[in-house]
């Protein structure tokens, strides 16, 4: 009759001394503890699969993983070979997850998501993977983030100020989990249990400036501490209309001050077709300031760091305005867009005017044989919208609009 096997306690295994040779003592089920002749004790584990014994496949050493945590993976293990299956494969299986990392995963689903998608887009995903999902998570298994951490990660872009980057970073993190989920990579999406309203709300996609904040916003610009430069930047920002990356990132070459037009080229352009901006008498002015203030680069915005040959950068400006610490709720930089529509439908103006001047698509059938530019509408529009704001700055009477800074 075959010997029972005795099972394990913690006092048995810490009272096992090393030999000049390894040796194996036996829990049960196939659980053994190999002592290492420098005293280090090694779990693992003894099977047979289809009536072939195996080699001894390693659990982990003591006391790093207890008895009960020992056994725990040998019951795992046990089931897989009732079902016929082999624990080592399954083992391989889970070194593999461990060795893909967000880092490695996020760089072949970035591959697939960015082809064929507008410059923008891809600098936007490019710059939320790069400054704030890799640096805090790139490191770690796919299959190992959990929704703690995806809120780590939102909390850590808060603290600087950033809600609204926290949510974009946590809906980026949520499309690449998606795939990763199709893909059989994982089986569960942690960033979407982290519910977006408590990342931070979306108010300021339906922000619209007062006529009263707009005059408070610009002469909070023009009497804060920024340099020249910015200040006018933003208020070009508000005259024009554009996206912030189609300001910071223009050229000289692109404008033509005498016939009082800008012609973006469509590489740089959300929609990624070419946007002719009408620039109202006070643009012109600002442009004729920067022009002297740009020091000859080519860039109307150069960068004051290092060499003047690349334009500053889309933070830029966010970072001035947060500087300035000004009392207006929920208000971000492109608020200014949504503002000048907004006052602009209620002054009259004809809509399809105004979502070219916008360089929105019009929508629907009427978009489909409206290929009109409006030209002449939008120039009248971009006066009107320049006399409307400067009558707002004008209102406190605080200081005159191109006062040297």
């Amino acid at each position: 009759m075959p010997r029972a096997t005795k099972a394990l306690t913690d006092t048995a295994i810490k009272a096992l001394k090393p030999t000049d040779k390894r040796y194996l003592v036996t829990d049960t089920g196939g659980l053994v503890l190999e002592v290492m002749t420098s005293g280090s004790k090694v779990w693992r584990y003894r099977y047979t699969l289809h009536g072939k014994r195996q080699p001894l496949l390693t659990i982990g050493a003591y006391p790093d993983i207890p008895l009960i945590d020992a056994r725990a993976k040998r019951d795992e293990w046990s089931k897989l070979v009732a079902r016929g299956e082999s624990p080592k494969r399954f083992v391989a299986a889970g070194k593999e997850e461990k060795r893909n990392t967000v880092a490695t995963f996020a760089e072949s689903w970035l591959s697939e998501q960015l082809e064929g998608k507008s410059r923008q887009y891809q600098t936007m995903l490019r710059r939320v993977m790069d400054k704030d999902v890799l640096p805090w998570l790139g490191g770690m298994p796919l299959v190992e983030v959990t929704p703690s951490d995806v809120l780590g990660m939102c909390d850590r872009i808060k603290a600087r100020g950033s809600p609204q980057m926290a949510l974009q970073s946590r809906n980026v993190l949520k499309r690449m989990f998606d795939y990763a989920i199709a893909r059989q990579m994982v089986t569960a999406n942690p960033a979407a249990a982290v519910v977006a309203r408590f990342v931070a709300t979306q108010s300021s996609r339906d922000r619209v400036l007062s006529p009263q904040e707009i005059g408070e916003v610009m002469r909070a610009v023009y009497t804060s501490d920024m340099r020249r430069a910015l200040k006018l930047a933003l208020h070009l920002l508000i005259l024009t209309m554009v996206r912030k990356t189609e300001l910071t990132e223009t050229r000289w070459s692109e404008f033509d001050l005498s016939e009082g037009v800008w012609d973006i080229p469509s590489e740089r352009m959300k929609k990624e077709r070419p946007h002719r901006v009408y620039l109202s008498r006070q643009a012109i002015a600002i442009l004729t300031e920067l022009k002297a203030l740009s020091c000859q680069s080519e860039w109307v915005f150069p960068t004051t760091r290092g060499s003047s040959d690349t334009p500053i950068s889309s933070s830029t400006l966010n970072q001035a305005v947060r500087a300035m610490g000004m009392d207006i709720q929920h208000f971000v930089l492109h608020d200014f867009r949504r503002t000048a529509s907004t006052h602009l439908h209620e002054m009259g103006y004809p809509s399809d005017a105004i979502e070219k001047a916008l360089a929105h698509k019009i929508v629907g059938i009427k978009g489909v044989y409206n290929k009109a530019e409006y030209s002449e509408q939008r120039k009248t529009i971009m006066q009107a919208w320049a006399d409307f704001v400067q009558a707002q700055i004008d209102g406190a009477q605080v200081i005159p609009l191109f006062s040297a800074a």
